[in-house]
Parts: C-alpha cells; structure tokens; sequence
C-alpha cells in the first residue's frame, strides 16, 4: 500500500498580504497616472505595467477604470486601505468624544487641512472627468452621495450635543458642514487664492462655529 502524500499546509495569510501589495501597487500608479496624464490619457494597461500585475488582476480587482479612480479616493480619505469605515475611526471617535462643540468643530477643519492636500487633486480629476465619462460620472455621484450621509451623521451628532444655536434642525447643520468641506472650498482659497493650510483651516473653523454656535 502507497503512502498518503503529505500536503503542505496553505498559507492563506501570505496569499492574502501578496494581494494587498499589489493592490497597494495599482493604487499608487493608478493615482501617480490619473494626476500626471490626466483620467481621460490614462490607460489600465499602462496602470498594470506600472505596478508590476497583470491588467485583467486591475479589471477582476476593480471592474473598471472608473472603479480604480473611486479606490483611490477612498484610500486618499482614509489615509491607507484598511477594511475600516470612516465613521470608525480614530478622529471621528476623538470628536465625538470632545466635549466642546467649538473644540469639536476645530478638529473637524484640522482633519481638512489634513486630507484635502491628498483628497483634492483626486476630486477635482473626478469632477471634471464627470462630465465626459459616464462611470466617471457615477462615481463622482457616488462620492457626493457619500459625503452627504457623513455630514448627516456628524450633524446628527452636533444637535444632538444640545449646543448649537437655536433652533438649527439636522438638515441646516448638515447642509453648512456639506458646503464648508466641500472641494470647492479648498480650491478657490488655496488652489486658486493661495492661501496656506492653516488659514484654510482657520477659516473653516470660524466659519462653522459662526454659523452654527454664534
């Protein structure tokens, strides 16, 4: 009688690190292509060549280029690409935990002032490839949607302190929050005004507590 063969055991979690690497890989050359060649110029084979993987690993990842563009502003929110949601975070909890609405409101702009160097080019690439790619389009949809419901939750959080001015509902509180981190924003004061981050900051931060503490 043969033997049984002696399998080596899988290493599931090697697997799994490889993977997250070449996602990491795509990621970084689909962002360093999109700011440099523009979304339109971009192509995914080109992506793949940069990052060292195989053009239809992007397409099963990612479905389609405009799925790479919305992955890589995901990671530019979040800061890396970790399975966690915003709303579990460590700054949303440090807000929440503050007891200070004004103090809530300066950590919300510093986390801005934070971001928008990363999260801003990319959005701006979105917009403006909204508006002659359709999947472009539903994401950037996608991505304002997003926003929404994050300035909803954190509206929801702020009247719930009981500290804003009154008579403000969660509607009010979430379209000031929606307009004051918007891209636009940052654009016009920094971008196209010049302004440096901590005055950008400041400014957000001043506005919000006028508008919403008084």
């Amino acid at each position: 009688m043969s033997r049984p063969v002696k399998r080596r055991p899988y290493d599931s979690s090697r697997r799994q690190e490889q993977a997250r690497q070449s996602r990491a890989r795509v990621l970084a050359a689909a962002r360093a292509r999109f700011l440099t060649d523009g979304y339109v110029a971009t192509a995914l084979p080109t992506v793949a060549a940069d990052a060292g993987v195989s053009v239809e690993s992007i397409y099963k990842a990612f479905r389609n280029k405009a799925g790479v563009l919305k992955a890589v502003f995901d990671v530019a929110v979040a800061g890396d690409d970790e399975p966690v949601a915003i709303v579990d975070r460590d700054w949303v909890a440090a807000i929440n935990a503050e007891p200070d609405v004004r103090q809530k409101l300066r950590m919300y702009s510093d986390h801005l002032v934070r971001t928008m160097p990363r999260t801003a080019p990319v959005s701006l690439l979105a917009r403006a490839a909204a508006t002659l790619d359709a999947d472009v389009a539903a994401v950037w949809r996608q991505l304002e949607g997003e926003r929404l419901v994050g300035m909803t939750a954190f509206a929801t959080h702020l009247v719930g302190t009981g500290r804003l001015r009154s008579g403000l509902g969660v509607e009010e509180v979430r379209d000031v929050l929606w307009s004051m981190n918007s891209v636009s924003i940052y654009e016009l004061l920094v971008i196209e005004r010049g302004w440096d981050a901590d005055r950008y900051g400041g400014f957000v931060a001043g506005t919000l507590a006028a508008a919403l503490v008084g």
